[in-house]
Order: structure tokens, then C-alpha cells, then sequence
């Protein structure tokens, strides 16, 4: 269970690239702040708005009333600012590697295979000439499957490689006896966003484009009726969708860990040989198991044995093609991005260089993120961070010791828990070996595939044995945080932490309201609707009072309600039991990032800049760090499936529950005022 503190639309954007240094470089800090005089935009703002009637636009309004979303992205604003900067980043020292490998000039391991892949995907000449050539034989073996034997294990394969298979399988810290590594079982089976896409007249167009997609891709692929062929595929996932489990309650913990035997797994979804697919998949003799969305692991492995094989080789064909079509000729790419446009807005494709630079940070992100630190991580700003993180968690444990409604029992291992939440900063403090990966400048399928396979083993590693903290579920150039739920632990990698987000030349207020506020997140996700149901070592275990835990959950429930009225798109509103845990973790960590700074005054008055008091500045700095212009079909992606909500309303949700920003700004009225007594007060 990892917890990001970005919605995943941007954080699986984000680029990543390599090198051979352990330790970043000094380097000096800048002499003022990226943004306005003190980090914060006043520019952006638009005063004739009334911060209490929308405080998103009182702080943005002006930017969003200018800004243009570029062709190929689904949205605009300091992420993209932050992630378009690390791109450029990476692409200098892929370019470095590129030349290198071009000239075949001597360079580290690790360089030659930057070098090599994206030499690989950078030769156009050679992927239009193969065109179809990497992709026939995938086909073909699906083809020549003869029965639901065959086709089972054929399946399992598809882990580590490409193609889709009807359940997902991985491993990850064990509910029950956290430091061991366990394999977890769920749904899968869908190629569009979340079962709403089926489901719902919301969708239709979005459907509509789907189809018609699925018909071309079996069109090039030479099905002999693609249209009819195309039909059945859909109506097979729409069935797989009707099944699933809703996004809101795959994130309840109440609900996903269902331990099992791969027996019991086999007695209770007999329309599956687990067996023959575990195997197939890598996963060879007895294993735990805890099963996710039990009763859809149940149904699909019934329909799964219900579905002619004609049906689930088009099926399975369709995806093969997809998932291939990024690394084949023009025509596979432009047919693939024709749907694209349908599920994003986006109108253009990205250059060829950055998809490029994407593929790289895919594969071999740790691999060159020692490269990446070396050059813009200075040991200074790890230095701060680290200060500002010990600030944000005693701000925490003061907190839970003045809480009222918590009894002293449940104070006690609240504490527990904050006090053993390791904190890792900037690099993960052991990289991986990438040094059995074969990556050759003219197989570029082939690379693809090695490094998925490659993937896949390095996870499977860990099945069975001791969960190993140090290994970071994302890369040092990666623009997010995540809590590791099970772990106990927080990430802070090195992308995300720069301007806006964090700027040592900036003001302190600024720094507190924006990475103060994201550090505060993490925190908080601890102690979340799911959250507060891990123990200090990671095991699920219910360790509060009833009486605390119905006040929790009664809070809970309040701010969910809260956003269930909230209607970033037209018709569409947002899911507040799907989104709850991400919520709770802003309002907890703009409350720590609040007190986290008036601590750090030591007593003394915060200075006035600008006309702005101190509290002031942290809230506008909170404003500014969500600032976004999304598409609406950008937006209704991610209102369907994603814990996060749409950022003006990370703003607008978490202040308005604030004592503090009612006082800053004189809001006694308002759209969004909430008299004291309907302000959720949790954390």
C-alpha cells in the first residue's frame, strides 16, 4: 500500500535519468526565489475575488484566466513547471549518453545502457522499416494457443511482459506479519481507466472511441472481421466490469485483505487453474496469499471459464498490439494516440525526444538517478529538508497529545507510530544493479520486453522474504512523496523538491505552506481513515478505543461529505469516500505545516513582507503549489478512479477547515465559509 502525494496523471509523467555518482554535489544556493520576490506569484492572483468565496482563484485567478494547456498535455500549472524541469534535466544527460554510445566512446555500464536504449527508440529509420516485424510473432503464439490450458498460462506470462491478463498479481509487506513479503491477488482485465468507463452514459464517447479503436488495432493486426471481432472484446471487458469492484472501496482495508491458501484461492474461484498461472507467471510452490477484491476474483475467474477461447485470444491480441504499438512504426503510435486524444483532451502527440526520455525513466530510473542527484540535488538541500521534516513530526505528536476526543491508550501508540515513521530523503540509501539487463541499440522491442521481464524478476525477488525498507518505490527524480503504508515509512525523492514546492531561497512561510504541507501529507497518511489502522511495525491491527474510533470515523465522514458537494466538472462531482485518505492527509498536513512554522519563530512576531503577515504568506503558498488548469476529460479520468481530488479543490477542501485562515484573512462569510462548529477537526 504506497500513498503518493501528486495524482498519478502527472507523477507517471515524470522523467528520470542516470549516472554513476553515490552523493550530490554542493551547490550554492540561489540568490533569490524562482517565483515572485519572497516565492510566492502575487501576479497570479485576482483580488477582486473574495478569498472566502473562492480561494483557489483569489490566489490564481489571474494565471488561470491566461493560461493555455499545451497540445500534448492534459493540464498546466507548477507540476507540469517542476516536471517540464526535470525533463530538461534528463534529457541533457541522456543526450550526453547518446552521444557517447553513437561514437562508441567509453562510458560507464550504467551510461551505455541509457545510451543504447534511447538510441533505440530514437532511430526512427529502423522502426518504420520493421514496422510490424517485433509484433507478428507475439500474435502468432497467441494464435496457436490451442485450449484454456494453454491460454492460463499464457496469461501468466503477460506479467513481465506484454499483454493483459484477467487478475494482478504482486508482492508486498504482509498485513499480518509485516517484515515478510507476501503475494497479493486482485482484479484486473480492463484497458479503459476504471468500470465507470463501461458502466455509465457519462462515458459514452469515451466508450464509443474505445471501440472504434479496438477495431483498428485488429485491423492492422489482419483479424478477419475486426468490426464484429471488436464488438465481442468490449462486451467481454464490459462483463469483466460489471463485477469489479468500485475504486472507493478498493482503497478500504476493511475490505482488501483477505488471506488465503492458493487451495482455498482454487476451492473458492475454481474457474481458474491458479496453479498453472502462478507458475506461469514466475510464482512456483506453496505461497501465501491475501486476496484484494474477493468477491471479483471469484466472478472473473467464473467468466474467465464461461468465455470462448476465440474471444479471450481477440482480447488478448488487441492488448499484445497495444501495449507494443509505442515502440512500432508510425501507424501503430498515430492509431494508438487517436484514442488517447478521446481519453485525455490532448490534441497533439509528444515529440518523439521526450517519449523518448519517458521510455528511459520507465527502465532504468535508479540507474541514472545517481546522476540526477549528483548534478541537482546539493547536499544543502537534503540538509534542510531533513530539519523541516523533524519540525512537521513533533508539530504531529503535539497534536495527537492535545487531541481531546483521543484517550491516553490511543495517544500512546499514535506516538509509537510517528516516532518509528522512517523519513527518506532525496536517494534511496542503496541503488539497484541494473547490470544483467541487456539493452542493444537496435532491438528496441526487444529491449522493452527484457526490461519489463527484468521488472518483474526484481520484484518477485522479494515474495517470501524480509520486506527491505531501503528499496524506494520510486526514483530520486521522480516529482511526488509517497507513504509507504505497511512500512512505516515516507519518501521524499529529490524531483519533487524544488521551486515552488521547495526553495531555499525563499521565505520560510513559503516553504512551510508548500513543502511543509506536502511533508505534513505523508505524515498524515499514518494516521488516515486506513491508515490509522496500521501499527507501528505495519501490521493491520485495531489499536484504538471504540469510542475514539467513532468520533474518528464520524470526522471522516463529515469532510467526505464535504467533498461528495464539490463539482470540479459539470455533472461530474467528486467521489469523497474515494478520495477520504488524500483528503484527510491535506488538512493534517497544512494544519502541521501551520504550526510546524509558528514554532519555528522561536516566540518572536512573524515578519510582515509585502504587506502580508507570516500566515498569510504560508496559505498563499499553499494556493500557489496547487496551481493547475486541467482538461475536463483529464479531470473526469481522474475523478473516476484516482484517490486524489482535483487540485483547485485541494485548496478550497483543506482551508476552509482551518481556524487560522478565517483569521488571516478576515473571512466571516462566503462560499465556502464553514461556521466553527461544521469544520471538520480530525488531525
Amino acid at each position: 500500500m504506497m500513498k503518493s502525494y501528486l495524482f498519478a496523471a502527472v507523477s507517471a509523467a515524470v522523467l528520470q535519468l542516470a549516472g554513476t555518482a553515490a552523493q550530490a554535489t554542493d551547490v550554492p544556493t540561489p540568490a533569490k526565489p524562482l517565483y515572485g520576490a519572497w516565492g510566492v506569484d502575487l501576479t497570479a492572483m485576482d483580488k477582486s475575488v473574495k478569498p472566502g468565496d473562492d480561494f483557489f482563484r483569489y490566489v490564481e485567478g489571474s494565471w488561470l484566466a491566461k493560461a493555455v494547456i499545451p497540445a500534448d498535455k492534459t493540464s498546466t500549472g507548477v507540476g507540469y513547471d517542476v516536471f517540464d524541469r526535470v525533463e530538461a534535466q534528463l534529457k541533457d544527460l541522456v543526450d550526453t549518453s547518446s552521444r557517447a554510445a553513437s561514437a562508441g566512446a567509453a562510458q560507464t555500464p550504467a551510461a551505455a545502457r541509457v545510451g543504447a536504449l534511447y538510441n533505440a527508440f530514437m532511430d526512427e529509420a529502423r522502426v518504420e522499416k520493421l514496422d510490424d516485424a517485433p509484433l507478428r510473432p507475439r500474435l502468432a503464439a497467441i494464435g496457436a494457443v490451442a485450449d484454456k490450458a494453454a491460454f492460463t498460462r499464457l496469461m501468466g506470462q503477460t506479467n513481465g511482459n506484454f499483454g493483459m491478463s484477467l487478475i494482478s498479481v504482486g508482492p508486498s509487506p504482509d498485513p499480518a506479519r509485516p517484515e515478510i513479503n507476501t503475494l497479493y491477488v486482485g482484479q484486473a482485465g480492463l484497458g479503459l481507466p476504471d468500470r465507470d468507463y463501461y458502466l455509465t452514459d457519462g462515458f459514452k464517447p469515451q466508450r464509443d472511441a474505445y471501440l472504434a479503436y479496438i477495431t483498428r488495432t485488429l485491423t492492422l493486426t489482419g483479424v478477419a472481421d475486426p468490426a464484429r471481432t471488436a464488438a465481442e472484446v468490449l462486451a467481454f471487458e464490459t462483463r469483466i466490469a460489471e463485477v469489479s469492484w468500485a475504486a472507493a472501496d478498493r482503497r478500504d482495508l476493511t475490505k482488501v485483505i483477505n488471506p488465503m491458501s492458493l487451495a482455498e484461492l482454487s476451492t473458492y474461484a475454481p474457474g481458474l487453474d491458479w496453479t498453472a498461472y502462478l507458475e506461469a507467471s514466475g510464482i512456483k510452490g506453496q505461497v501465501a496469499l491475501v486476496v484484494g477484491e474477493k468477491s471479483a476474483v471469484q466472478k472473473i475467474a467464473a467468466l474467465y471459464a464461461a468465455t470462448p477461447l476465440a474471444t479471450l485470444k481477440a482480447w488478448e491480441s488487441f492488448h499484445v498490439a497495444h501495449d507494443v504499438a509505442p515502440y512500432l512504426s508510425k501507424r501503430f503510435v498515430d492509431n494508438r494516440f487517436e484514442f488517447a486524444k478521446s481519453l485525455t483532451g490532448v490534441t497533439e502527440q509528444r515529440p518523439r525526444w521526450k517519449r523518448g526520455v519517458a521510455l528511459i525513466d520507465q527502465t532504468l530510473g535508479e540507474d541514472l538517478g545517481r546522476e540526477y542527484v549528483a548534478r541537482w540535488f546539493p547536499p544543502a538541500s537534503k540538509a534542510k529538508m531533513v530539519d523541516l521534516v523533524a519540525n512537521l513530526k513533533l508539530s504531529m505528536a503535539n497534536r495527537i497529545q492535545v487531541a481531546a476526543w483521543m484517550a491516553p491508550s490511543t495517544k500512546a501508540e499514535a506516538l509509537k507510530k510517528l516516532s518509528g515513521m522512517d523519513v527518506q530523503i532525496g536517494y534511496p540509501d542503496k541503488w539497484r544493479d541494473y547490470s544483467k539487463l541487456e539493452i542493444r541499440s537496435d532491438d528496441l522491442v526487444g529491449d522493452v520486453a527484457r526490461s519489463a521481464a527484468f521488472e518483474w524478476a526484481y520484484q518477485l525477488e522479494d515474495l517470501n522474504k524480509a520486506v527491505d525498507h531501503k528499496k524506494w518505490g520510486m526514483t530520486p527524480q521522480t516529482v511526488n512523496a509517497y507513504n509507504g503504508g505497511f512500512e512505516n515509512k515516507i519518501v521524499f525523492p529529490a524531483g519533487i523538491l524544488q521551486p515552488p514546492y521547495f526553495d531555499p531561497a525563499a521565505d520560510d512561510a513559503v516553504n512551510y505552506g508548500s513543502v511543509g504541507a506536502i511533508i505534513g501529507h505523508e505524515i498524515t497518511h499514518g494516521f488516515d481513515d486506513d491508515g490509522r489502522r496500521i501499527d507501528s511495525t505495519g501490521k493491520l491491527r485495531d489499536w484504538w478505543t471504540a469510542a475514539d474510533a467513532k468520533q474518528f470515523d464520524a470526522q471522516a465522514e463529515a469532510l467526505a461529505k464535504q467533498y461528495d458537494t464539490y463539482e470540479p466538472v459539470k455533472g461530474m462531482h467528486i467521489n469523497g469516500k474515494l478520495t477520504n485518505g488524500e483528503n484527510i492527509a491535506d488538512l493534517g498536513g497544512l494544519l502541521m505545516a501551520l504550526d510546524a512554522y509558528h514554532a519555528s519563530l522561536k516566540g518572536k512576531p512573524a515578519p510582515v513582507i509585502d504587506g502580508l503577515t507570516g500566515d498569510q504568506r504560508l496559505f498563499l503558498s499553499y494556493g500557489q503549489s496547487w496551481r493547475a488548469k486541467e482538461r475536463d476529460d483529464a479531470l473526469k479520468a481522474q475523478m473516476s478512479s484516482d484517490p486524489h481530488s482535483p487540485d483547485g479543490f485541494r485548496v478550497l477542501g483543506a482551508t476552509r477547515n482551518v481556524d487560522a485562515w478565517y483569521t488571516a484573512f478576515g473571512i466571516t462569510s462566503g462560499t465556502y465559509y464553514l461556521a466553527p462548529k461544521d469544520r471538520v477537526r480530525i488531525w
